[in-house]
């Protein structure tokens, strides 16, 4: 290894620590700033944006999935959001990535990960049905509908941001 390459790669590494960081904490502030409706059996979790960010980038998984662990700390059921909630991003976000991958429209890629998501939302409406006593089936569809209007939304901010910045770097 020649000195330009060794002095690259630490450099390399910190631009791709300081990238997941600045995505995780991003996720935490968005969902502390709009608290009162990022929890409970009606949610419009605007910070699941960042989820999209996975498609462009594999340190995006990483970055989205610790946003969700932190931010999950600020939860009433913590103790099962964390853990779950935590896994449940990591894989979905993973099952995204290998479902979209060969999609060449961005527009049908975002549509695909936003639905993905949102059947995905089992997850939290079984841990309220668990804690809570919340209804399972009416749960999960009103989490799941919060969710696909959070990824909407959040969807076609990241397709414009796409648009402006490269994502992929």
């Amino acid at each position: 290894m020649n000195k330009s390459m060794a002095k690259e790669l630490p450099r390399k590494s910190t631009v791709e620590i300081a990238k997941v960081s600045i995505v995780a904490a991003l996720y935490v502030v968005v969902t502390v700033v709009l608290a009162v409706i990022s929890f409970g059996a009606i949610q419009l979790r605007l910070s699941e944006m960042f989820n999209y960010l996975a498609l462009y980038h594999k340190r995006y998984v990483l970055a989205v999935t610790l946003g969700v662990v932190f931010a999950n700390f600020l939860s009433p059921t913590w103790f099962l959001d964390v853990p779950i909630g935590g896994i449940a991003t990591f894989l979905v976000l993973i099952l995204c990535r290998a479902v979209t991958r060969k999609i060449e429209n961005e527009i049908l890629r975002l549509v695909f990960t936003a639905v993905i998501f949102a059947l995905s939302m089992f997850t939290v409406a079984g841990q309220l049905a668990i804690l809570l006593d919340f209804p399972f089936f009416y749960t999960w569809l009103t989490v799941g509908i919060g969710e696909l209007l959070s990824m909407t939304i959040g969807g076609i901010v990241i397709y414009f941001v796409s648009k402006k910045i490269d994502l992929t770097k």
